[in-house]
């Protein structure tokens, strides 16, 4: 069996050398990501982990058997480059963690054993979205491209909703935890106003929303509102660091940069409000950053992305605002604060919606199983697709 992994983003090569030398996660759940590629090493002829945006071209055998590529490219995915580097590795497996049609057509054209694993989301709304996206189930619905793997529930049935079959979508979990934790649900505390505390953690890009952020602090200090917020990532720090001087916060934002993910939720747990304000055209998965705000109790202010809807409500376990509408997202802010039993209750809240978010699936079992090819394996599969009475009677409650 040789084995390649095609993922769009995260460097494979830099993250198990950091993890070997004994440093922190990045995000949750990378070192079990990297630890399960190892692992599949150990049954294959080889294992070649193919990462499209990198900073620059690498090409090198790891500690851990495995070959990781980097692709050089920028924003934009030569598809062509990627089907040679792919092609150059000759495999009899694929897993693609990314929607690239024409690594799909050249697999499917291939024969080559295909599993769709995806973390991320996809437009739905243009003309062009929609052109592309019937194409994209034509490929993921024949028969070489085996199952179609998403991150969570709502992405599942996005991908139903474009026209891939049930039959073959099957949701999956990062998460490994079996309980939230035993922290107390949270009341605001009385002079919030003084001292409102914001947090923010994901890439600093307009797409998720920094900059309405921003503007949203600027607009609650024009309302007498004390607010301190700390930015947790890395992307656009100039860019920000200058909108933070135009819109005159620069005492209320801190820009922490990327932070050990055993911080993240201390972090939260001390702050008065969690943000997710990814626009639309951001094609999220299920934000980590949702469940680990869930797990601390600490109350979400969310944008209405598509993502977000099936398990975040307004007013019951989060508060929801217009996407990229920053007065709309100061105003969900002020609200809340200002209502201390809304507060209370959507802390309440947190943990019975983080439970109702597990699923039985984890990301390395399912490709797991699927190399396995077992009849036990290809049973197991078959009873955790989408289509399958166990999501029938999820979606009947």
């Amino acid at each position: 069996m040789r084995l390649v992994i095609v993922q769009y983003a995260g460097d494979y090569a830099e993250t198990f050398q950091r993890l070997a030398r004994g440093e922190g996660e990045n995000y949750y759940a990378q070192k079990y990501s990297v630890d399960a590629v190892t692992e599949m090493a150990k049954r294959a002829e080889s294992v070649t982990v193919i990462c499209c945006r990198t900073p620059k071209f690498e090409d090198m055998v790891l500690e851990n058997g495995v070959r990781a590529i980097g692709c050089g490219f920028n924003y934009k995915v030569d598809p062509k480059k990627l089907i040679e580097l792919i092609a150059q590795q000759n495999p009899t497996h694929l897993v693609m963690r990314t929607t690239i049609p024409d690594v799909f057509k050249w697999a499917i054209e291939n024969t080559i054993r295909t599993i769709a694993v995806f973390a991320e989301s996809i437009g739905t709304k243009s003309w062009r979205d929609k052109w592309r996206n019937y194409f994209l189930a034509n490929f993921l619905n024949n028969k070489q491209i085996e199952w179609v793997g998403t991150y969570g529930l709502t992405s599942s049935l996005l991908f139903k909703e474009i026209g891939v079959n049930p039959d073959k979508i099957i949701p999956w979990d990062f998460l490994l935890d079996t309980n939230p934790g035993s922290l107390s649900p949270k009341k605001i505390p009385g002079d919030v106003k003084k001292d409102l505390k914001l947090f923010y953690a994901g890439s600093l890009v307009q797409s998720k929303g920094v900059g309405d952020i921003l503007r949203a602090v600027a607009k609650l200090k024009e309302r007498n509102i004390s607010v301190h917020l700390k930015l947790a990532g890395k992307g656009e720090e100039e860019f920000f660091s200058r909108r933070v001087e135009e819109l005159q916060i620069k005492d209320s934002v801190e820009f922490l940069g990327l932070v050990p993910t055993d911080t993240l939720e201390p972090l939260m747990r001390e702050s008065d409000i969690v943000l997710v304000t990814s626009r639309h055209e951001y094609p999220e998965g299920f934000p980590l950053t949702i469940q680990h705000a869930l797990r601390v109790r600490t109350p979400i202010v969310a944008s209405d992305h598509p993502m977000f809807k099936t398990h975040l409500k307004h007013g019951v376990n989060s508060m929801i605002f217009e996407a990229g509408n920053s007065l709309a997202l100061a105003e969900c802010i002020e609200n809340l604060v200002s209502d201390s039993a809304l507060y209370h209750n959507i802390s309440v809240a947190s943990h019975s919606t983080w439970h109702e978010l597990r699923l039985p699936v984890k990301w390395a079992e399912l490709i797991d199983r699927w190399l396995d090819d077992s009849p036990e394996s290809k049973q197991w599969l078959f009873e955790n697709r989408l289509a399958s009475e166990y999501y029938n009677q999820k979606s009947s409650k």
